[in-house]
């Protein structure tokens, strides 16, 4: 009797096992990689995307995620993306012009007025346009996430565009940037996010241009002691997810996926001025002369781009229809 006993509280604990990881494997986990730091406001940004999607499901779906490159380059996730063999990525829109056109538009030099403007354009029908731009290229954009204003930092001194000619500076795989360096006067050399602070090291490039946060996180503060804050561009991030999972999810998931990516950009806009201003605060800290120039002369040097996007007829709407948007 007792050995029947054993024998059927076995089978039983064997069924509810066989149970529990069936439970498990039908939980859907999202796998998401990106190139930044863990300590970066994007992937606090991303951990909040990933608790709220738990909590929305009632633990049908969850977030896996890979940050510093673990899984490739911005540009590698975004092939894995298309291939399926991931799930979601965040890049910023500099390399995804490079999948959908239209994103050039926010490569731009001072395109946007002011932040309040830029939040305008971004969160309203011309943002969500341009979240589906990629979708023919199996990459379909959820969300925005602020990247603040990217300035020039450099290894010499720098205090307006007379201060770039000939200096070589790290651009992202975007022609809309290396374009704009070269107007400025300097020697566009792309290269990975990820060997950048190597390279700053052993002189292949005199310089870089980003956002303070990801200047500060990346350490590369002390390899550059200057840093020029004439805030060229703001290229947003962008939150992707592959069509090849997203076409298989349910309308509810979908639902869920689309909320949780809403609300941890909405997140991320709250933390990331914070970030701002510790970033600033710790490389002066640090010994970097943060310098404040005159503006108009950058923007003279670029207009000629202005003129050469204006010749294809879509860019010319979305810059007029950019450049229209007003604020409250």
């Amino acid at each position: 009797m007792r050995l029947w006993r054993f024998f059927i509280v076995f089978v039983f604990g064997s069924v509810v096992l066989f149970s529990g990881c069936a439970e498990s494997s039908n939980k859907r986990v999202i796998k998401l990689a990106h190139g930044l730091d863990v300590s970066h406001p994007v992937h606090k940004a991303m951990v909040f995307m990933g608790e709220r999607l738990v909590e929305k499901s009632g633990g049908k779906m969850s977030l896996d995620i890979y940050p510093s490159q673990q899984l490739g380059s911005e540009r590698e996730c975004l092939e894995l993306l298309q291939i399926g063999s991931l799930g979601m990525t965040k890049v910023s829109t500099g390399v995804l012009e490079n999948f959908a056109p239209q994103l050039k538009v926010f490569g731009l030099p001072f395109l946007f007025r002011d932040a309040a403007h830029r939040f305008e354009v971004l969160e309203g029908p011309i943002g969500e346009e341009l979240l589906n731009a990629s979708i023919p290229q199996r990459l379909k954009g959820l969300a925005f996430y602020d990247a603040g204003s990217r300035s020039f930092y450099t290894k010499e001194p720098i205090e307006g565009p007379q201060d770039l000619q000939g200096l070589k500076l790290r651009v992202m795989e975007s022609q809309t940037a290396i374009n704009m360096v070269k107007y400025l006067g300097g020697s566009p050399t792309p290269i990975s996010w990820g060997e950048l602070y190597t390279a700053l090291q052993q002189g292949v490039v005199d310089g870089a241009e980003n956002n303070l946060p990801s200047f500060y996180l990346s350490h590369h503060y002390e390899v550059c002691k200057y840093f020029l804050v004439d805030e060229h561009t703001a290229l947003p991030d962008e939150l992707l997810i592959s069509t090849v999972l997203w076409n298989d999810l349910s309308p509810e998931e979908q639902k869920w996926v689309k909320e949780a990516a809403m609300e941890s950009a909405e997140f991320e806009k709250k933390i990331w001025h914070e970030a701002e201003m510790e970033a600033l605060t710790e490389i002066q800290k640090a010994g970097v002369k943060v310098t404040y120039p005159d503006k108009e002369p950058f923007r003279e040097l670029v207009k000629p781009m202005y003129e050469e996007f204006k010749q294809n007829p879509e860019m010319k709407r979305l810059i007029e229809e950019i450049q229209n948007v007003t604020t409250d």
